[in-house]
């Protein structure tokens, strides 16, 4: 299938099946797109925690718009943002990047001295509202995936941000929740979305040309 049918056949599934659990290899794609996601820079200031864990799952649901789909998905995916930018930080993913393309540590300095400027300008909150937008082309991308081998998913900032940082401890981390993506299969019997036509805004009035 093309990723336009794929797109047509997805939908935010309102009901999973607790029984079906999707497959690590499967799993693996799905996070290996997210992984792949363009970021600002290239330093990826995000990371996907990855909950199966039934207990902690349970604990999560705690503020959550939709908590029986937490509950029965097959996994939680988080996306979490780097709560704020740092000169080290940014060292240590060119470090990665000039060690992995066999090039002298620094070689891109005079880069990295420049956005390390620019990010030093401003407040931890500015650091983190664009930390946060970045994560979300990789929640995108995770998403086409899914639906490419047929796996339901639904995208979610309907939760307490608060609980899912502190129950995954990811201050510790230096990360922030975002958004949340639940993947599985649809319980078809329950999931009344699934029975509805799929609506968008006609593309006569979504796009604009000039």
């Amino acid at each position: 299938m093309s990723l336009i049918e794929d797109l047509n056949w997805r939908h935010a599934v309102k009901a999973y099946d607790p029984a079906k659990k999707v497959s690590e290899e499967d799993l693996n794609k799905i996070l290996e797109a997210a992984r792949l996601a363009p970021t600002s820079s290239g330093l990826q200031p995000f990371r996907v925690i990855v909950v199966e864990n039934q207990q902690l799952k349970e604990k999560m649901v705690k503020g959550a718009l939709n908590p029986e789909v937490m509950r029965d998905c097959s996994h939680v995916l988080v996306f979490a943002a780097w709560d704020s930018y740092s000169n080290e930080k940014i060292d240590k993913v060119y470090d990665h990047h000039t060690d992995v393309r066999e090039l002298p540590r620094g070689r891109f300095s005079s880069y990295t001295d420049q956005i390390k400027q620019i990010y030093g300008a401003q407040t931890p909150e500015q650091h983190f509202a664009h930390t946060a937008r970045q994560s979300y082309i990789a929640l995108g991308l995770a998403m086409a995936q899914a639906a490419e081998l047929k796996i339901d998913s639904t995208p979610a900032e309907g939760f307490s941000n608060e609980a899912v940082n502190e129950i995954l401890d990811l201050k510790e981390l230096g990360l922030k929740s975002v958004t949340l993506l639940y993947l599985g299969y649809r319980d078809a019997e329950n999931d009344w979305l699934s029975q509805m036509k799929k609506v968008r805004i006609p593309m006569e009035e979504f796009i604009i040309r000039k």
